[in-house]
């Protein structure tokens, strides 16, 4: 690591390296009060080693934001906010706190009362109006920031960080999509500007010029008619002037059709934005969204895009992947993978953040990762899926003796199928990572080795972990054991080929998926896509369909009147508008009956009629995997049912049951 663990100045912080925890709304606290959760979650991220650590969303005001978001509105909160900084500061940490203000994306259920906003424009984001700030308004929420960053200066923080991106208040200002105002806030770029270079000049007043000011940007807010990074780099460049000490640099607004952080973003993908606002400004830049892994944050400050990294969920991941990168034990860092099944998809249900590849997210107060056993135990685990795994790592750690066994050449069960889909490629190096770290873990793993009764009665453990799995829900109808018709998994496994039309019969998310991995095939890679661009071999239109339109004319057909279910809520609609993309067409209310050599017989309506196609697919649900559960129960004192194999459940559910059962040995 030749940048990423050098020292550098924001402001007069002389931080001990460039890993930034950016702010997450973790929806810990109660009532805004910093919590035990709160400090343990936050405790254990600056042990493992970030330099800067920023807070929040913290609310600055009644009209900020949700209940149970953190609070810095009044000086009730400093006791709190005053334990939180002090822990932080034991390992040598600095800690900011975001002042936050959701402008329009707040929620009149969450305030109890209407939003305000620069101008009377609803939001798609929460489908609600909000009024227009008055002058009055305008005054007391730049007095709002400033005074709560005074107290973030009492409570020990060491720096604030303005929210300024992401469609929340002061990027409604300067967005002409949703400021319409015809005084001095609105009109001409410049004006739009005021309300933040306001806000920035109080804070910066209230602070002094001990304390580090930060503001968050958006890179580009790609929505149609708002700023690019032509616009971003322009307030940047104003902002500094007016005492921004650091530009943290994200992606686009909550409401843009541009996926800002599922996996299917590349790694680093949004660095560019940062390198744009880097070109402008002479203060440290961060650049973030999808940095997971420290080999490419250190490259992305080699090559001169940025000066700093913002790692979020990839310290949700591993809250010790600085100290582990800086000590070389990269093959121990678990990496985020961008599936948002725990954290993005529950801060939208305005649950508890959560993490599907880091089950102790939010328990840190509670469960201790590595307990050494008192009594060790030699531990069975039937099934090499994302819970047999996670189990067996998780009981080698803490010195039981484990050995897995796989019944399958390949580890990794649905997830390692669900990889195939290009938009879902971080599953299998996350599950062959996992896989090597139960082995450093001591765990002895065998493959192509299915367990019975006598491997049992050989191997004489004191427990089992039964972690077979799922296995497919046939589908009972006439003409469903043809030649034509192979299940999903096996399309994703690579197992069998397809026809040109192919009918999927189910819309849940494994059948979503398979129709993408098929519309997908005979489209053109990205390397073949940047070298026809490069080479301006084809036009721009051309190239969007030889990357759009492949060989398979695919229709998805589903029984309820809902697509999708299943996919979390923060990528659903992506997926929804990449069948549209790639072609394929989706058919609800529908019931198969009979599959034909011509193709399936449904009934739509009350009708019946005759689908033509070449291959059937079948995608109907998981059920548990039969085994010899009961036969194995008889020779062993202690047997634990987990994932798939006790009921059907999503990645992350499938890992925190395996996790909460080795716990318990």
């Amino acid at each position: 690591m030749k940048k990423l663990f050098t020292p550098i100045e924001v402001g007069k912080l002389k931080l001990k390296n460039r890993v930034v925890m950016t702010a997450m709304d973790l929806s810990y606290t109660a009532e805004g009060h910093v919590t035990d959760r709160v400090t343990a979650f936050y405790e254990e991220r600056a042990r493992g080693g970030a330099g800067l650590i920023i807070v929040g969303g913290c609310k600055i005001d009644e009209y900020s934001g949700a209940q149970q978001m953190m609070d810095i509105s009044d000086d009730r909160f400093i006791p709190g906010l005053q334990r939180l900084t002090g822990g932080l500061h034991r390992y040598n940490s600095y800690v900011a706190a975001q002042l936050f203000h959701a402008g329009k994306y707040a929620h009149s259920s969450e305030i109890g009362r209407q939003p305000i906003a620069p101008s009377a424009i609803a939001s798609k984001f929460t489908r609600e109006e909000p009024r227009e700030m008055t002058k009055e308004d305008i005054k007391r929420t730049v007095e709002n920031f400033a005074r709560a960053a005074e107290r973030a200066k009492r409570a020990g923080f060491d720096a604030v960080e303005i929210l300024g991106n992401a469609g929340y208040l002061i990027s409604e200002f300067l967005s002409p999509v949703t400021n319409k105002r015809t005084d001095e806030y609105g009109g001409s770029p410049e004006a739009r500007m005021k309300f933040g270079i306001e806000v920035t000049e109080a804070v910066r007043s209230a602070l002094g010029k001990d304390l580090a000011v930060l503001i968050r940007l958006a890179g580009n807010d790609f929505m149609p008619g708002g700023n690019t990074n032509k616009e971003s780099r322009v307030f940047a460049a104003e902002l500094e002037k007016h005492g921004i000490d650091a530009f943290n640099i994200t992606g686009g607004w909550h409401e843009t059709r541009v996926p800002q952080v599922p996996m299917e973003l590349p790694r680093g993908g949004f660095a560019y934005l940062a390198k744009g606002v880097k070109s402008v400004v002479s203060k440290p830049v961060i650049a973030c969204n999808r940095i997971n892994d420290p080999l490419l944050a250190d490259k992305v400050i080699r090559q001169g895009s940025a000066d700093m990294v913002g790692f979020a969920r990839a310290l949700l991941a591993d809250p010790d992947m600085p100290n582990k990168t800086r000590e070389g034990r990269l093959d121990e860092i678990t990496l985020c993978i961008g599936c948002n099944q725990g954290c993005l998809d529950n801060s939208l249900r305005h649950r508890a953040v959560e993490c599907m590849v880091n089950p102790r997210v939010g328990r840190e107060h509670e469960v201790a990762y590595k307990v050494p056993a008192t009594h060790p135990k030699k531990v069975m685990v039937v099934g090499g899926g994302p819970s047999g795994l996670f189990a067996s790592k998780t009981a080698a750690l803490a010195g039981h003796r484990v050995t897995l066994f796989e019944k399958d050449e390949k580890l990794g069960g649905q997830l390692f199928l669900a990889g195939a889909v290009e938009g879902r490629r971080e599953f299998r190096p996350f599950m062959e990572r996992l896989a090597r770290q139960a082995e450093m873990a001591g765990v002895i793993i065998h493959k192509n080795k299915r367990v019975d009764e006598g491997v049992v009665k050989r191997e004489k453990p004191d427990v089992v972990i039964l972690a077979t799995g799922g296995e497919p829900v046939k589908l009972n109808i006439p003409g469903a054991d043809r030649g034509s018709v192979v299940h999903a998994w096996d399309v994703l496994a690579d197992k069998t080929d397809l026809g040109r039309e192919v009918v999927i019969i189910g819309a849940g998310a494994t059948g979503v998926d398979t129709a993408l991995h098929i519309a997908q095939m005979g489209t053109i890679d990205a390397f073949t896509l940047q070298f026809l661009f490069d080479n301006k071999a084809e036009e721009v239109e051309t190239l969007w369909e030889l990357s759009n339109k492949g060989t398979k004319k695919v229709t998805v057909i589903e029984m309820q009147d809902k697509v999708g279910s299943g996919i979390g809520l923060s990528t659903r609609g992506m997926k929804l508008g990449m069948l549209s993309r790639y072609g394929v067409e989706v058919k609800t209310k529908i019931t198969a009956k009979e599959i034909t050599p011509e193709g399936v017989v449904v009934v739509e309506d009350g009708k019946t009629k005759l689908m033509k196609c070449d291959s059937v697919v079948i995608a109907a649900g998981v059920r548990p995997a039969e085994g010899p559960h009961e036969k194995i129960k008889q020779h062993v004192s202690k047997v634990v049912v987990v994932g798939d194999a006790k009921k059907p459940q999503n990645g992350y559910q499938a890992i925190r049951d395996g996790f909460m059962a080795a716990r318990e040995i």
